[in-house]
């Protein structure tokens, strides 16, 4: 797994000696791969029950199905196995949980952007697509993190002076 791009440090001191555009060129510099966090990963061939059990185990709000390669092929939110599960068309079994892989539950694969995409970039997709968290993929496409609007709230204010 490739590490995070070493954040540089845009400090309150450091941007207010930066002109406006010096502020704007620096925001539009900051890359996912600065900014992102650990993604909370499946694999896709995990049983549903074993989706629950990290979800609820380490209270997450959503799990991204990786293959065996570590390509992102969908993710899944909690809300969305608590209505598949009230579904009365679906089996409420244990049996059934331990049955189906989690790949199963993924409808559209994720959307991703590379570890050298302008944060701002992300931060727009987000918005234009109504995601919380978008995946960040090295050269070869394997998962390495997760951007979301955590993700921009922290970094991005501080241009804004």
């Amino acid at each position: 797994m490739m590490k995070p791009t070493a954040a540089r440090r845009f400090t309150r001191d450091v941007i207010s000696k930066m002109s406006a555009k010096e502020r704007s060129m620096s925001a539009r510099s900051i890359s996912c791969g600065e900014t992102m966090n650990k993604a909370h990963t499946i694999f896709s061939m995990d049983s549903v029950a074993i989706v629950l059990d990290k979800i609820t185990q380490n209270n997450w709000d959503h799990v991204f199905i990786i293959n065996e390669d570590g390509v992102p092929m969908g993710r899944i939110h909690a809300v969305d196995i608590l209505k598949l599960i009230a579904r009365k068309t679906v089996n409420r079994s244990v049996a059934w949980m331990h049955a189906v892989p989690a790949q199963q539950l993924v409808n559209i694969p994720p959307m991703t952007v590379r570890v050298n995409t302008p944060l701002l970039k992300a931060g727009a997709l987000m918005l234009a697509h109504d995601i919380n968290q978008i995946a960040v993929v090295d050269d070869d496409g394997t998962l390495v993190g997760v951007v979301g609007h955590n993700t921009m709230a922290r970094h991005m204010p501080k241009f804004i002076i």
